[in-house]
């Protein structure tokens, strides 16, 4: 019979006990992604003024998003989409009120965030790329300084959404409604294929126009 002093015993606890504390690192430490970055561009005192005020209004609970009948089907809808990805309800329930309002605020097709999210940042909160954006929409940090301020936390959940959803509105204002290229600016891989096509393709997964806010259906 082996005792906890033989070297085979001893051996394969280390290893049980090293794997463990691996995975607790793992879980602790920011996630690292491969999503690439917007590129810092000075903007017109216009343009940065508008954006600041943008991102500096009011947030809106949850609970009274879900009071829109369509919002609620849509939340509904998509819950079960992301639960492998987002198994807490209530967590689940969050992210969604918000990118269905933040998205639906700044123009853009919920369904469009979401997809942008799954390529960006998997649906981490916490994501980091290698470049240093930050959370869901993975959000460059020089744009706090640029239209925000300094208490503006960019892994708090509505405070990245509300930034992401207005920094590609503002691309999608800059290339005339040209969304192909407004995802290349965002990614900061304008010109190349890659990203535009994989948030695109995203996008028609989570496609539901019929539950889409009214002033955005097509």
């Amino acid at each position: 019979m082996q005792t906890p002093s033989h070297p085979r015993f001893f051996s394969r606890s280390a290893a049980r006990f090293l794997l463990a504390a691996a995975l607790l690192l793992a879980a602790l430490a920011p996630v690292t992604t491969q999503a690439g970055a917007q590129i810092y561009e000075p903007l017109a005192d216009s343009v940065r003024e508008a954006l600041s005020a943008i991102v500096a209004d009011a947030p809106v609970a949850p609970e009274r998003i879900r009071r829109d009948p369509l919002a609620a089907r849509w939340i509904d809808a998509q819950s079960e989409r992301l639960a492998r990805r987002v198994p807490d309800p209530a967590e689940r329930e969050e992210l969604l009120a918000t990118v269905y309002y933040e998205s639906a605020r700044a123009g853009l097709d919920p369904e469009l965030v979401l997809g942008l999210i799954e390529v960006e940042s998997g649906f981490r909160k916490y994501a980091v790329s290698t470049a240093g954006a930050h959370g869901y929409m993975q959000v460059m940090p020089f744009w706090v300084g640029l239209i925000g301020t300094p208490q503006h936390n960019l892994f708090h959940l509505r405070t990245n959404l509300r930034y992401g959803c207005t920094i590609l509105r503002h691309y999608l204002d800059l290339e005339k409604g040209d969304l192909y290229r407004a995802l290349g600016r965002y990614n900061g891989s304008l010109g190349r294929p890659e990203y535009p096509n994989a948030v695109l393709a995203t996008w028609r997964k989570y496609r539901q126009p019929e539950l889409s806010p009214a002033s955005l259906r097509r």
